[in-house]
């Protein structure tokens, strides 16, 4: 049954040449300022039903957009998956054989055994060689955008300088596989020292049309912070991108997650993330016969969703809140 607010307005975004790329590896662009600067890199479409970030790196590319400094890279990733998109049967282009976002795994890449493993594979050069990632994705449920940092303070100031959105989760990834954002020296606390950044946005639902232009906003801001443009670049070259600031920030640090045995899980309410649940061991949902219960007191929902719910998956996510910190 369709909820109430998850109808898929999000036209799908005609890509045409722009899947092309122009790095001899389909769906990636590289342009080079020839000056001084960091490697910056913004993903889109890790998910084939995620279609906000596509838009964005389509504006980017329509635009003209070009680094004043260092190298600007642009990624199409799950062009597969994407071609099969239908708005009535969105999840169903989500991957084509697995979830390509839990395979940045030296291991399960070099397997090839998946499409989603070779295409990661063949991605892995680019995501490797890049300074600073945006990851842009969005969600199976309606919600307010988040900024996933990880759990490195820095990448926690990086979020807060971007200054939207205004929730910030702080998590140490998926048991199920290595994400984008976590492979390699994006993962490692040497690299993100000495000045490594990544983020992963969620835009918002799938099918909504704000997803689009909170992921424009993000490529803004992040062209900006990481100084691949000024800000009187980035305003010029895509005028009406920037959104408000968020009034306020704050870090959700992630405590533990519901993972669940099998396909028949429920929830006791219509959760729609950000919920504040007081009391330790409140019963939020069943997986089976066995109670999801809530780990401690104070704890908030950090995007519970059932569209995906099979044995193995993370059907939500458990945080302590505190004001962000830069």
């Amino acid at each position: 049954m369709r909820m109430a607010g998850m109808e898929f307005t999000l036209q799908k975004p005609e890509l045409g040449a722009w899947a092309e790329g122009n790095t001899g590896t389909a769906g990636v662009w590289r342009f080079d300022s020839g000056q001084p600067g960091r490697h910056v890199m913004i993903t889109a479409l890790v998910h084939g039903n995620e279609l906000c970030g596509a838009w964005a790196l389509k504006g980017l590319l329509e635009a003209g957009v070009r680094p004043a400094r260092g190298r600007l890279t642009l990624a199409f990733c799950n062009l597969d998956a994407f071609a099969s998109f239908d708005a009535a049967r969105h999840d169903d282009s989500r991957f084509v054989e697995e979830d390509m976002n839990r395979q940045w795994s030296v291991e399960r890449m070099a397997s090839g055994s998946t499409l989603e493993r070779r295409r990661a594979l063949a991605l892995s050069p680019f995501v490797a060689e890049a300074d600073w990632l945006l990851d842009l994705h969005s969600m199976h449920e309606p919600g307010l955008p988040l900024s996933l940092s990880g759990v490195s303070p820095l990448n926690e100031a990086l979020a807060v300088a971007m200054g939207t959105p205004e929730y910030i989760v702080a998590d140490a990834g998926h048991r199920d596989g290595v994400r984008m954002r976590d492979f390699g020296r994006f993962g490692d606390s040497a690299a993100i020292a000495s000045g490594v950044r990544s983020l992963l946005v969620e835009c918002g639902f799938h099918g909504d049309p704000a997803s689009r232009a909170v992921a424009q906003d993000q490529c803004l801001r992040f062209l900006v912070q990481s100084e691949a443009l000024d800000a009187a670049q980035a305003e010029a070259a895509l005028p009406g991108w920037r959104l408000p600031d968020a009034p306020v920030q704050w870090l959700l640090e992630v405590t533990g997650a519901a993972v669940v045995g099998g396909r028949d899980v429920r929830f006791v309410e219509p959760y729609q993330g950000l919920e504040l649940i007081p009391v330790a061991g409140t019963v939020i949902g069943y997986d089976a016969a066995t109670p999801i219960v809530t780990p401690h007191d104070d704890c908030v929902l950090v995007m519970p969703s059932l569209r995906q719910a099979r044995a193995g998956v993370t059907v939500v996510r458990f945080a302590r809140r505190r004001p962000a910190v830069g």
